[in-house]
C-alpha cells in the first residue's frame, strides 16, 4: 500500500521539502476533491467505512411545473472533509467517488478545526446579518457583532440595499461571501481589494 508519508524530492536547485500534516495518531481535517455530483454518495460510502465527514450543504427549494420540491446542495461543489489520521489516507482514496486530496503547492496540508466550525456557523445562521451607520467603502474589514457568527471577520464587498450587505470570508484556500445584517456588524480596519 502507498504512504502519504513525509518526503523529500530533489530538483536541480536542491532539496525540497513537500509538507504533509498527516499525524499517526491525531485525526485531522483535510479536503476531498469528489467525482461530480457525488459529493452526499462519497460522504455515505465514508461514513460507512469509518472515516469521519464533513458534507456542507444547504436546502433550496425548487419549482417545477406540477411540484415542489426542497432540494439539498453542496456548499462547494464536490469537496469534502474527512477528519483522518495517516492510516486512514488509503481508506479515503479507495472510495470509489473521491478523485484526490486538495493539496496546496504539492502539500497536504490539514485544515484547522476553527475553520470547519466556521463553515458550520455559517450553514447555520437563520437570520442574515445588518452593519451600523458607519459608511463603508469596498475593501473595509468588518466584524459580526451579533448573531451565531458573532466574530467573525470579512472584508466588505457591497451595499445590497438599507439593512444588507455583503461581506467576503476567505478561508479553506476558498472566498465565501455572506449577506450580513447591516446592525450586526462594525467596521474595523480598513484594507484595499
Amino acid at each position: 500500500m502507498i504512504s502519504p508519508s513525509s518526503k523529500s524530492i530533489s530538483t536541480s536547485k536542491g532539496k525540497v521539502n513537500d509538507e504533509n500534516h498527516l499525524d499517526e495518531s491525531i485525526p485531522k481535517w483535510f479536503a476531498i476533491y469528489t467525482n461530480y455530483k457525488r459529493e452526499k454518495i462519497a460522504a455515505k460510502y465514508l461514513s460507512q467505512q469509518g472515516i469521519t465527514v464533513y458534507f456542507p450543504s444547504y436546502k433550496v427549494t425548487r419549482h417545477y411545473q406540477r411540484k415542489v420540491k426542497e432540494v439539498e446542495l453542496p456548499l462547494i461543489n464536490q469537496y469534502l472533509f474527512v477528519k483522518i489520521t495517516e492510516r486512514e489516507y488509503v481508506r479515503v482514496l479507495q472510495c470509489p467517488y473521491v478523485l484526490h486530496f486538495i493539496k496546496f503547492s504539492r502539500n497536504l496540508i490539514s485544515i484547522p478545526e476553527r475553520e470547519i466550525s466556521l463553515i458550520k456557523r455559517i450553514l447555520g445562521e437563520k437570520n442574515f446579518v445588518k452593519i451600523g451607520d458607519t459608511p463603508l467603502c469596498k475593501g473595509d474589514e468588518v466584524e459580526v457583532i451579533g448573531g451565531c457568527l458573532t466574530g467573525l471577520k470579512g472584508v466588505f464587498i457591497k451595499q445590497e440595499n438599507k439593512q444588507y450587505l455583503s461581506i467576503q470570508l476567505t478561508n479553506i484556500g476558498i472566498s465565501l461571501h455572506v449577506s450580513v445584517a447591516v446592525h450586526l456588524t462594525r467596521k474595523t480596519n480598513s484594507v484595499n481589494i
